[in-house]
C-alpha cells in the first residue's frame, strides 16, 4: 500500500492540520487544545470557510474571547490560530495568513505587559558590554539595532548589507541588492527566503516571515560592530556568502536560528536574565531582542508606522509609502531616535 501523503483536503483543513500534528509528534494532550480552539473558531465563522476568512474574522474572533477569558488565553487562541494559518500557507493549501496583522496588534499588547522582564537601555548596554567575541557582539547588536527575527538574521548575505567603508569595499563585495543602491549603510530584508529552497546559490534553513523585502538602516554603532566582525569572518563554502558564519563548529557554514539562540542564552544566563523553565515574559532570547527594540524606538519615535516598516509587519501600500520616503522618514526618523549600545 502506498504511504504517499493526500492533498490537503479543503473540506476539513482544521482535520488535516490536526492530523499532520500527530506526525510532527505533538501529543494528544496538545493536539486535542488545538483542536478545541480550531473547532471554536469554525464555529464563530458560521457559514464562511476558514480558507476564506479575512483578518477582520480573524480579529473578531479574538475579540469575542476578551471579558471571558485572561489575556494569556487570549493570546494563546490566538497563536494557535496563526500557527494553524501559517502551516496551511506553507503546504499551500491556504493562499496567505490572515492571522498576521492581528498577530502584530496582539505583539503591541502583550509587549506592554508589564509581567514581561523590563530591561532598560542603561542595562542592555551594560549586557552589551560584556559579550566580546566578534560574532556573538555582532549577532546581538544586530539584533537589538534592527528588530529582525533570528531567522531572518541568519538569511543575510553579504550582498544585503551596504557600508560606506573603503577597507570593507576593498575586502568584500558588499551591498549587491539593486534595492541598495542608493542607501548605503543599511542592510536588506528579503521575503523570498523558504526553507528548503535554494536562494543565492544555498538551500536555505531557515524562513524569513516578511510579505516584503525591506532595507532597514545601519547606524555607526552597528556599522563598527560588523566591520569588527568581517576583520575575522572565515571565509565560506557557500556561493551565497553568509553575513553570519560558524567560528567553531561548523567553520564557515552559515548560522542556523539554533546556534544564534544559544549564543543569547549563554549571555542572557550569565547575566541572570534566562532560566531553564523560564517563560518568554522572564527569559531573554532573540525574540525578546525583537520586543526590545519594539518597545523603546516606539517610545522615542511616536512613530507606529516607521517602527511596523522596520520590523516588516505592514501592508504593502504602508510598505510602499515608506519606500518610496525611506531616506527622510524612515532613515532620519530612526538615525534620530535609535538607542546607543555600544560604548
Amino acid at each position: 500500500m502506498s504511504s504517499a501523503r493526500a492533498a490537503p483536503d479543503p473540506d476539513d483543513p482544521i482535520g488535516y492540520f490536526l492530523e499532520d500534528l500527530t506526525y510532527h509528534g505533538k501529543t494528544d494532550r496538545t493536539r486535542a487544545a488545538y483542536e478545541r480552539v480550531l473547532r471554536r473558531f469554525e464555529a464563530f465563522l458560521d457559514e464562511t470557510e476558514p480558507n476564506a476568512a479575512t483578518h477582520r474574522d480573524c480579529m473578531s474572533f479574538v475579540h469575542s474571547l476578551r471579558g471571558d477569558a485572561a489575556d494569556s488565553t487570549v493570546a494563546t487562541y490566538a497563536a494557535y490560530l496563526h500557527r494553524f494559518y501559517g502551516y496551511m500557507t506553507e503546504v499551500g493549501a491556504f493562499d496567505d495568513n490572515p492571522m498576521t496583522l492581528v498577530m502584530e496588534e496582539m505583539d503591541e499588547t502583550v509587549d506592554k505587559d508589564p509581567a514581561r522582564r523590563d530591561v532598560s537601555i542603561p542595562a542592555m548596554r551594560s549586557f552589551v558590554a560584556g559579550i566580546r567575541h566578534p560574532l556573538h557582539r555582532a549577532l546581538v547588536v544586530t539584533l537589538l539595532k534592527t528588530g529582525m527575527r533570528v531567522g531572518e538574521l541568519c538569511n543575510l548575505d553579504l550582498r544585503d548589507l551596504a557600508v560606506s567603508d573603503p577597507e570593507l569595499d576593498a575586502a568584500y563585495a558588499l551591498g549587491g541588492r539593486p534595492a541598495l543602491s542608493e542607501r548605503p549603510d543599511s542592510i536588506f530584508v528579503t521575503a523570498e527566503a523558504t526553507v528548503g529552497e535554494e536562494l543565492n546559490g544555498e538551500a536555505r534553513t531557515a524562513a524569513n516571515k516578511r510579505k516584503r523585502g525591506t532595507v532597514i538602516p545601519v547606524d555607526d554603532e552597528l556599522r563598527r560592530t560588523l566591520k569588527a566582525w568581517l576583520a575575522v569572518r572565515p571565509d565560506s563554502p557557500s556561493p551565497a556568502d553568509p553575513l553570519f558564519v560558524g567560528t567553531a563548529e561548523g567553520w564557515g557554514e552559515r548560522l542556523r536560528p539554533q546556534a544564534v539562540r544559544h549564543v543569547v542564552e549563554r549571555y542572557a544566563r550569565e547575566e541572570g536574565w534566562y532560566r531553564t523553565g523560564g517563560g518568554a515574559d522572564e527569559n531573554v532570547t532573540p525574540h525578546y531582542f525583537r520586543h526590545f527594540f519594539t518597545t523603546h524606538l516606539r517610545d522615542r519615535t511616536g512613530d507606529r508606522g516607521v517602527v511596523k516598516y522596520l520590523r516588516g509587519d505592514v501592508a504593502d501600500d504602508v510598505i510602499d509609502t515608506y519606500t518610496h520616503n525611506w531616506g527622510d522618514q524612515v532613515r532620519e526618523t530612526y538615525e534620530a531616535n535609535v538607542y546607543r549600545l555600544v560604548s
